[in-house]
């Protein structure tokens, strides 16, 4: 298997359980992986062409306008980016999508809390 990623795309949204998180918003970063089978690269190493193959500014355009659409729980934003993935290349083996919220308003310093679909 031949894996295409993009990982460390971020963007500013106002998902959040709470209404104060609708409001004022935080950084995400979103990783996504897509498994495809080594036949399919081997025929893109010769023809040199986007066709069978995984074009990562779909990838992040889709994660772009996923990301806009304002959700409760990031498992519901990381599932819509997942599907839409899997929609749009068919021919995926496995596509995998960690979303991770930056700096989650806890108690206490929290780096990250994320979901990973794979």
């Amino acid at each position: 298997m031949t894996t295409i990623a993009l990982e460390g795309m971020q963007f500013f949204a106002f998902h959040g359980y709470y209404e104060e998180e609708q409001k004022t918003g935080t950084q995400f970063v979103v990783d996504v992986y897509v498994q495809i089978p080594d036949s399919s690269l081997s025929m893109v190493a010769k023809t040199d062409e986007l066709t069978g193959t995984v074009n990562y500014e779909i990838i992040y355009e889709i994660c772009r306008i996923e990301m806009k659409k304002t959700a409760r729980l990031i498992e519901t934003v990381a599932k819509r980016i997942h599907d839409r993935l899997k929609s749009q290349f068919p021919f995926a083996m496995k596509v995998e999508v960690r979303l991770s919220k930056l700096s989650p308003p806890l108690d206490g310093p929290v780096a990250r809390s994320f979901i990973f679909i794979g």
